[in-house]
């Protein structure tokens, strides 16, 4: 059973909404603009705010759908879920759609967070990053510091720890996928002048 709602969750986030909205509604490859990332980042940035909003949810849901369906339907706890709840993530980010060249899989870890918790995770972790990204405008190092907050939150409120675990190995992913930005030392904002 495990392995089904695994596939089922990585093909879910393997979808690429956001290159396939560019490609074939608005006619244009969403790679070449921004960081060459296919998200949802880089739809707003070739076709605007709206455009960008569509995209985000559409890769949102990617991660709500399956994952609220094996925790809060099937009933997947401990180990299970987190494999579930890990796989349309990895899906995002390597999907076999794209040459296993996906996305950085943040719009779908909030989808994720949604399946997992329905409000309380995912506006933690969007307070978090308002936050961050006041302090830092490095994205990755932005990211990093909204996961941690997010992971010290589930500590100190003490959820279910397979959640801790989740983010802890969202963190380790999502650290890889910006790796690039991660080599570059973090500069507060207001130290920039």
């Amino acid at each position: 059973m495990i392995l089904v709602w695994s596939a089922v969750a990585f093909l879910s986030g393997s979808i690429p909404y956001s290159y396939w909205l560019g490609k074939y509604v608005l006619k244009l490859d969403i790679r070449d603009y921004g960081d060459g990332n296919p998200g949802a980042t880089n739809v707003m940035r070739a076709a605007g705010k709206q455009w960008g909003i569509l995209a985000g949810l559409l890769d949102a849901l990617k991660g709500v759908v399956p994952v609220g369906l094996a925790y809060f339907v099937a009933g997947l706890n401990s180990w299970q879920l987190a494999v579930v709840a890990l796989a349309p993530i990895l899906g995002h980010a390597f999907s076999p759609w794209l040459g296993f060249r996906g996305g950085k899989a943040v719009a779908v870890t909030f989808g994720v967070w949604v399946g997992l918790t329905l409000w309380e995770a995912p506006i933690i972790l969007g307070l978090a990053l308002l936050f961050t990204f006041k302090l830092t405008d490095n994205s990755g190092w932005a990211l990093v510091g909204a996961k941690a907050i997010l992971i010290t939150y589930l500590l100190v409120m003490q959820r279910n720890e397979w959640f801790v675990v989740i983010a802890v190995l969202g963190l380790v992913l999502l650290a890889w996928k910006y790796r690039g930005d991660l080599v570059q030392m973090p500069q507060l904002r207001s130290a920039r002048g």
